[in-house]
């Protein structure tokens, strides 16, 4: 009658009341039996009194990063390790911070390293320093100018990598008020919010290029870290980038000169 298409017809999503204690349930379930899945953890839900099925919990599980380590040297308790990403959680931006390394190699056969440096809570890529060689004194570089531009962060969590449980980069974050955090060794998944994004770096960008210099690797890299914080949609954010480029322009211009800006960077 209105001359509508009924594609175009969307009923508005809401989230149910009670999806807040639901995930919160879930995640304290996830901290004391750090080897249980979803479907297990749907099993005590029930016995709580949640009137829940399977698929619900699967959908929160997967939005909040939760995953069993697909395997668990004798260590005792690897999922409450005091860094882990289950026992301390992101609550608001600059509350946590993860940094770790990834390798690739130019064309020539070369190797060399990117340190990526991301925000846990809003998912933005704060830095990605490239070079042949990092260490140490790169680590408290790259974070020095970070602690500038945004002030320092009370956490930061990595791995137990010689660059970053060396005493000269220990001392350093803790005279700037923040503390480390770090994960039990060979539990990446207790880095999961770096990691993350390690896998999307390489899956987007490092698997589909051939670097013939450092340099290029160096810009290409900066241009798809620019791209994922102003553009990229995030599931984790609602389908929206981590960190948007606004323009002050009026209208449907802000859209379109917003999405050229990037194109032509």
């Amino acid at each position: 009658m209105l001359g509508h298409h009924r594609s175009t017809q969307r009923k508005a999503a809401r989230a149910p009341d009670d999806e807040a204690a639901l995930t919160a349930d879930i995640v304290e379930l996830a901290k004391r039996y750090g080897r249980y899945g979803y479907r297990r953890i749907t099993a005590l839900l029930r016995d709580a009194g949640w009137a829940v099925n399977r698929k619900r919990v699967e959908r929160i599980w997967r939005r909040e990063g939760l995953k069993v380590p697909p395997r668990q040297p004798k260590r005792g308790r690897l999922w409450l390790g005091d860094g882990s990403c289950v026992r301390l959680r992101p609550e608001h931006a600059n509350h946590v911070w993860a940094y770790d390394f990834v390798e690739d190699r130019t064309r020539e056969g070369r190797k060399f390293r990117m340190l990526c440096v991301v925000d846990e809570f809003t998912r933005e890529a704060l830095a990605i320093r490239v070079a042949r060689k990092l260490s140490s004194a790169d680590v408290i570089d790259v974070l020095a100018d970070l602690f500038i531009a945004r002030g320092a962060p009370t956490h930061i969590r990595s791995d137990q990598g010689p660059e970053f449980v060396a005493d000269a980069v220990k001392g350093w974050i803790e005279g700037v008020g923040a503390r480390t955090a770090y994960i039990e060794k060979a539990s990446p998944w207790e880095n999961g919010y770096v990691e993350s994004f390690n896998g999307k770096l390489r899956d987007e960008l490092l698997n589909g290029e051939v670097f013939n210099t450092l340099r290029e690797a160096q810009v290409l890299i900066e241009g798809w870290r620019r791209h994922y914080n102003r553009v990229r949609p995030h599931s984790a954010l609602g389908y929206r980038p981590p960190a948007p480029e606004t323009v002050p322009l009026p209208g449907s211009q802000i859209g379109s000169r917003a999405g050229a800006a990037v194109m032509a960077h």
